[in-house]
């Protein structure tokens, strides 16, 4: 009502157990809800209601000791969105459609995990817990591919789902950090790494950090994968806190944006205390 947010995909599911242990009954509760889009400020603006699609719940998947659920919500703004694009017909005059796909198992035991299997590449997604907490988002936002692909059976309501690629929150003290690098006194060169190249190389030095700003990034430490990085980490910082080389290479599993500036222009004691969290060397020995 607040026109507080585009979209959100709310999974809930429940099972009944019986007296045995075993599943008896289960079934969806949940769905969709779109919000508007609003143009212009004060006495000019327009609220324009979005359009939201079906919800799609796929039937459930059951057995005596759990039960997975999977639905997707979206749609789209009511506003025209006129463009061209690169498929039939090749010019699109409403909005592209925005959709996530969440996969929720209950358990007997009452156990429980949820993901998102399935998004659109546009926006980015939050995927949040039963709890409300943030616990995940999608790791790339492609706007031109969104504009120019999502309509049609290029979408969960023709043919077609895409697959969400989803990394870990960032912590207080990489947001706060965020803040400094983007907004601070230097401007961040911001630099793009196409898929499959290394942005630093294990055993180079460097006097540079790094805000991952889209994208992943594999760690590799001796040719081993020890760990992902997806957008809103920082990092780069004990090679020169340290007096060291790099300890790991960072290679591009999607197409990446990142932010670099030099660790000097940044905060030591904020530095030395992200380093510590960053010791997966260590923990892959």
């Amino acid at each position: 009502m607040a026109d507080r947010f585009r979209f959100a995909n709310e999974l809930r599911g429940y099972i009944d157990v019986g007296d045995e242990g075993r599943i008896t009954d289960f079934g969806y509760c949940g769905g969709g809800v779109i919000g508007a889009t609003t143009i212009g400020h004060g006495v000019s603006a327009i609220t324009i209601p979005a359009i939201k699609l079906p919800d799609r719940q796929a039937d459930p998947v059951a057995t005596d000791w759990a039960v997975t659920f999977t639905q997707t919500v979206g749609g789209r703004t009511g506003a025209p969105m006129p463009r061209p694009v690169k498929h039939a017909p090749f010019i699109q005059y409403r909005a592209p459609i925005v959709w996530t796909t969440l996969q929720l198992t209950i358990r007997a035991d009452s156990s429980h995990e949820g993901t998102m299997i399935g998004a659109s590449g546009f926006p980015r997604h939050w995927l949040f817990d039963d709890t409300g907490s943030l616990v995940a988002k999608s790791s790339v936002a492609e706007y031109k591919q969104w504009m120019s692909d999502s309509f049609g059976r290029r979408t969960p309501w023709g043919d077609e789902d895409s697959p969400a690629l989803m990394t870990h929150v960032e912590s207080a003290l990489e947001r706060s950090l965020q803040d400094h690098i983007m907004r601070g006194d230097h401007k961040p060169d911001i630099r793009r790494v196409r898929q499959g190249r290394v942005l630093v190389e294990q055993g180079a030095s460097s006097n540079e950090m790094y805000l991952l700003l889209n994208g992943v990034l594999v760690v590799e430490v001796d040719d081993a994968k020890i760990a992902e990085l997806g957008p809103g980490a920082v990092f780069g910082e004990r090679a020169v806190l340290e007096g060291s080389t790099r300890t790991a290479t960072l290679r591009a599993v999607t197409d990446c944006k990142v932010a670099a500036i030099a660790v000097d222009r940044m905060d030591l004691d904020k530095l030395a205390e992200l380093a510590g969290s960053h010791r997966r060397e260590g923990a892959h020995g």
